[in-house]
């Protein structure tokens, strides 16, 4: 009779999954356009909440009142100058799409001083020309897919307000359904704070101080549109791997093309050495100050990242990586530690 109980009492928890699992998966196929609108929410949120809290239960400040102007603040410090950037960019699209066009023609250059030097293939000129074409239909849809648009941002800043408002319920509501011991759980929330607080100031961070030494490279240089090229060494400063070679290896090639030799090779020099430099030591110290995350988890993370959710994946990528590793540790705790135990006691 006990066993019948226990039976139908797992059974029907069985389909209650299931059905919550599927409604789960429609909701999310559904609301998927609206996810990186939420992953900025969450990202803003980790960043303000203790303000919130201290301000609303310290200070007694009152609670919408207070979650505006944290959403005001963080417009101000995080989106403005994000937009600005984004502005000049796109009011250079046509500049840029123009000297891709140099770049292929500089690339062909380079390319035939030294298959003619060395006697040797390199690449076909169609393939250079693909290349040149593909650069040039690209540089429109990087700018326009890198960052949110403006319902994106508004949905984001509708998400958090509510997020901020209830922020103190919201996480009791969290500690009480997540199925692990409270322990785990501020485990989880910890891992949480410091990959979104590592990525979210750290990348940035290290995009913008390798744009301002790259600004200062260029300026002494002789680069044409300089503040061109910082947008884009401070966008390209982001990316995993590649990174700023993106901005000063083209412009060393423009810069060999154009017999402009000293130039190019003060470029690379200058891109290889300095910008390089910056971006390793900054990783390896301001990074690891903020949270310490392996250097491998952030690149690989980065790539996963940005393929799922666009350029909020810059955060939430390393973040992903993170939480496996976690969660593997989280179960060895709760269940196969236990597990072990039972097993001992039994054998005893």
């Amino acid at each position: 009779m006990n066993n019948s109980v226990i039976n139908q009492n797992q059974l029907r928890q069985f389909f209650f999954i299931i059905l919550i699992l599927l409604l789960g998966i429609l909701l999310f196929t559904e609301l998927y356009a609206f996810f990186p609108a939420l992953l900025g929410a969450i990202t803003l949120y980790v960043l303000l909440h203790k303000w919130m809290l201290y301000l609303t239960e310290k200070k007694k400040w009152r609670t919408g009142w207070t979650a505006i102007l944290l959403m005001l603040f963080s417009f101000i410090v995080i989106l403005l100058p994000v937009g600005l950037l984004i502005n000049m960019l796109s009011s250079k699209v046509s500049y840029a799409i123009q000297h891709s066009a140099e770049l292929t023609e500089a690339l062909k250059k380079v390319v035939a001083d030294i298959e003619l030097q060395f006697n040797i293939t390199l690449a076909s000129e169609a393939n250079i020309n693909k290349l040149g074409n593909s650069v040039a239909q690209s540089l429109p849809k990087i700018l326009g897919a890198t960052f949110s648009t403006l319902t994106t941002i508004f949905f984001m800043y509708f998400i958090l307000y509510f997020m901020l408002v209830n922020s103190r319920s919201m996480e009791n509501t969290l500690f009480e359904y997540i199925p692990l011991k409270d322990e785990n759980v501020d485990r989880l929330s910890n891992e949480v704070h410091i990959m979104v607080k590592s990525n979210a100031i750290g990348i940035p961070l290290i995009a913008f101080a390798q744009g301002v030494v790259g600004l200062i490279g260029y300026l002494i240089i002789g680069v044409k549109e300089p503040f061109f090229w910082f947008g884009v060494t401070c966008i390209a400063a982001m990316l995993p791997v590649v990174g700023a070679a993106l901005a000063y290896v083209p412009l060393a090639i423009i810069f060999f093309a154009n017999g402009q030799t000293w130039q190019g090779v003060a470029m690379l020099i200058f891109g290889f050495a300095i910008i390089g430099t910056i971006d390793n030591v900054l990783r390896f110290t301001l990074l690891k100050r903020l949270g310490n995350v392996h250097p491998l988890t952030t690149v690989f993370g980065v790539i996963i990242g940005l393929s799922l959710f666009g350029f909020i994946g810059l955060i939430f990528g390393p973040l992903l990586i993170s939480l496996f590793m976690l969660l593997l540790k989280i179960y060895s705790s709760e269940f196969i530690v236990k597990q072990r135990a039972a097993s001992k006691i039994m054998e005893n």
